[in-house]
């Protein structure tokens, strides 16, 4: 799973598409075999089917004839859509789209660029490297030898990012940083649980960001736009990729269950209507993104300023209609936040449409996914996407099914993904002979590291807590947690979950009844940032992990254990979300 760091960009006039071009190849297992039977260099565009100046880069750098010739004669020119190829879109995001590799023969990195290279500075570089293939030197890549023991941060480092935390946040305009505007989930999400224990800075934090990411949803079609630059939310660029559509539609589902404001569900609403209507495929999968440009190389901010009926005169931006399982299991994760803050069903058919499908086409023996039908790799984000969207749907409607099936993606990460003896954190791919060497991501072991810990709480299983614990490890190692500059609350998240229980609310009734059904909806419309929800019903037995004996009731109950307190039975929705408020409100005065 990745952040997309937006590069820095400007507006584009009007581009000439040129006729001639590189030989453009794709990556292959035989690249570098080829690449040495040719003697000659490889070069990788790793751009992204939606981006605007992987667009300008085709027309101006690639087409430019004595680039293009030069690429001819000494290079093997490879271009990719990183969508497609986690593993180099992993291994590459912190250089931004279009990314820029240069490779020797062997496979071996010589330079990596970010962003847009015009063609005389392209030009220069080519000949600099076809007459002398010598790598430049990055210190900041050293291998890692030594991780940290515990699966905790320590005191200091938790201290040290805690404060990157704090002072990385922009007061003026919200958000984290002051050059591009997004929302960073993790940042929001960690400001939410700051603020269910009574932290005023936490709420203002959360509640100014997601306010002001409001600028950056479409007023027509909704959805959200990538990022917006100049330190502000008023220059917005316009392409409208899954991850963040569907994370912001759970963050501001979340947002609004915990803040009570109704534009933040107004906004998981508009996300929710724009993946419907412009990335939902006939089957009922969802695609994966939306150009940012109606014409490619053009920046669109007057398309995007017309209504609806003026926009599709012109034409719509291009759907890139691939479906991954990943960019799925993000949609389904964001859809399941929607329906449990709202108890509309239509969130919750869409979510099990998406589910069925992937499961259908996409699942491999074991439990595990792949990523697209053409998919050359097996990789740890689309295992790891979908095995949280199981244990999500089972958060929402209580089918052991769902459990069942979070556990077995669960497994097939540890048999396939696991650190090497003396390492620690899970590795982002299943190495192929053109990328050996895969490497452990910073983003996705903490999305495993919660789920295998949720996991854990839910079946109890100590094999999913030793999958977290590894995981931490890897995120609590000094040289791995001061890789970020400023978002690293996905860290303080994850340390959070490790060490404390999760809020435990659980109904005990019979399925079929209705009153346990309200009891249960209500449950995941209580504030929790970090909870765990079970439906406890006689006659399915005990619960997936029996840590607490509950009575039989005459009639449906729940029960609410919170900060190593239980409550006594309540039996209606308002008398739940009125023992959850005094006792977080406890919560909140013993700290």
């Amino acid at each position: 799973m990745r952040k997309i760091l937006p590069i820095l960009c400007m507006l584009a006039l009007s581009l000439p598409v040129h006729a001639e071009t590189p030989s453009w190849q794709s990556w292959s297992e035989t690249l570098f075999d080829n690449a040495q039977k040719q003697n000659k260099l490889v070069l990788l565009d790793l751009e992204a089917v939606w981006c605007h100046w992987c667009h300008v880069m085709d027309q101006k750098t690639y087409a430019d004839p004595k680039v293009a010739a030069l690429l001819k004669e000494r290079f093997i020119a490879v271009k990719v859509d990183q969508d497609s190829r986690p593993d180099l879109a992993n291994r590459y995001e912190d250089y931004g789209w279009p990314a820029t590799i240069i490779f020797n023969a062997k496979g071996e990195e010589l330079v990596k660029r970010s962003g847009y290279i015009e063609a005389g500075e392209m030009l220069a570089l080519l000949k600099k490297l076809a007459a002398k293939p010598l790598a430049e030197a990055e210190a900041a890549n050293k291998k890692i030898t030594t991780y940290a023991e515990k699966p905790t941060l320590s005191a200091a480092l938790k201290q040290e990012l805690f404060n990157k935390h704090i002072e990385g946040y922009d007061t003026k305009y919200g958000a984290w940083g002051t050059g591009h505007k997004f929302l960073d989930w993790d940042s929001v999400e960690y400001s939410l649980a700051r603020a269910q224990e009574g932290n005023a800075q936490g709420r203002q934090m959360a509640d100014q960001t997601l306010l002001a990411q409001l600028n950056l949803l479409d007023p027509v079609w909704g959805g959200v736009y990538q990022y917006s630059t100049q330190g502000d939310w008023q220059h917005k660029h316009f392409e409208k990729i899954m991850q963040m559509q569907a994370e912001n539609m759970r963050i501001y589902a979340l947002g609004y269950l915990c803040l009570k404001d109704s534009k933040f569900l107004d906004a998981a609403k508009d996300i929710e209507k724009y993946l419907r209507t412009f990335l939902l495929s006939p089957q009922g999968a969802f695609y994966t993104s939306q150009d940012a440009d109606l014409k490619p190389g053009e920046h669109s901010q007057e398309y995007f300023d017309l209504s609806d009926g003026e926009r599709r005169k012109k034409g719509i931006p291009k759907i890139d209609t691939h479906i991954y399982a990943r960019e799925n299991g993000w949609a389904i994760n964001g859809l399941l936040a929607l329906y449990g803050a709202t108890a509309d069903k239509t969130y919750l058919t869409e979510a099990l449409q998406a589910s069925d499908w992937i499961i259908k086409n996409r699942a491999l023996t074991g439990g595990g996914f792949k990523h697209g039908e053409a998919s050359d790799g097996i990789y740890l984000g689309d295992t790891l996407a979908m095995g949280r969207a199981f244990l999500s749907f089972y958060q929402v409607t209580g089918d052991r099914n769902w459990l069942k099936k979070a556990e077995l993606a669960a497994d097939f990460i540890g048999q396939n993904f696991a650190p090497k003896p003396g390492q620690a954190g899970y590795v982002s791919s299943i190495p192929d002979k053109a990328m050996p060497a895969a490497e452990a991501l910073l983003e996705e072991n903490i999305a495993l590291a919660r789920f295998a810990n949720l996991l854990e709480r839910y079946t109890g299983n100590k094999k999913y807590k030793e999958m977290a614990e590894s995981s931490m490890r890897y995120l609590a190692t000094p040289e791995v947690a001061r890789k970020r500059r400023i978002l690293v609350a996905g860290i303080l998240l994850a340390d959070r979950e490790l060490a404390a229980a999760p809020a435990h609310i659980t109904i005990v009734g019979a399925k079929e009844d209705p009153q346990a059904l309200a009891l249960f909806q209500a449950a995941n419309q209580c504030p929790f940032v970090y909870k765990r929800i079970d439906w406890c019903d006689p006659k399915e037995g005990p619960m997936p992990n029996p840590d607490t004996d509950y009575p039989l009731m005459k009639k449906a109950a729940a029960f609410v254990c919170v900060n190593q307190r239980c409550s006594l039975p309540v039996y209606d929705p308002l008398s739940l979300f009125n023992m959850v408020k005094k006792m977080t409100e406890q919560k909140t005065e013993n700290n």
